[in-house]
């Protein structure tokens, strides 16, 4: 779908400082990808997931394996400046977005790709179904059927513009990105 070199992309284009933190980092080859085109933010690269650090993690950023709602998590999302998330935020339901994006008070840049729930991409998926196993054609639809609308991200995130600046579109092999970058920060409460 592309959405390694589009992150990778936007990361560059953004150019953010402090920490990056990857939610669901799974095999860690969008780290991989990140940290090679551009090495000075290995150092500040952070990673969540279930699974073990995998083997070719690069040597200068973070692992956390971990549970997104432990503490440990919750205290890494509301210090974390850059939030990314690849084919991740369709496994929550809305309940758990709410309450991910709460905890996003620190973020300046959210940067999120995930599937496009389109009827035209179930469609063109099922093209594809002679040359996929069939645990991969379920998984491909569920997910699919699970992604989000254009616009759909950000409101169940309670993302609001102001005093977010939102970019969202739908790419030809049907991911649904999104780029939210904070124009200023939330006024604090006494």
């Amino acid at each position: 779908m592309g959405n390694h070199r589009w992150i990778a992309r936007e990361l560059l284009l953004h150019e953010p400082g402090g920490m990056v933190l990857e939610l669901g980092a799974g095999d860690g080859s969008l780290a991989r990808r990140v940290c090679q085109k551009q090495p000075s933010m290995a150092p500040r690269y952070h990673a969540l997931d279930l699974a073990p650090r995998p083997a070719d993690w690069p040597a200068e950023a973070h692992w956390h394996q971990i549970d997104l709602w432990s503490t440990q998590a919750e205290a890494l999302l509301r210090q974390a400046p850059t939030v990314v998330a690849n084919l991740f935020l369709h496994h929550l339901d809305n309940d758990a977005l709410h309450r991910l994006g709460t905890l996003l008070t620190s973020c300046e840049l959210l940067v999120a790709s995930e599937p496009a729930r389109r009827r035209r991409h179930c469609w063109q998926g099922r093209l594809l179904f002679p040359l996929l196993h069939r645990i991969t054609r379920h998984d491909m639809l569920a997910s699919i059927r699970a992604g989000f609308l254009k616009g759909e991200l950000p409101r169940l995130l309670g993302l609001h513009s102001p005093p977010w600046r939102l970019h969202s579109h739908f790419s030809v092999l049907g991911a649904c990105r999104l780029t939210a970058r904070r124009l200023y920060s939330p006024p604090t409460s006494a």
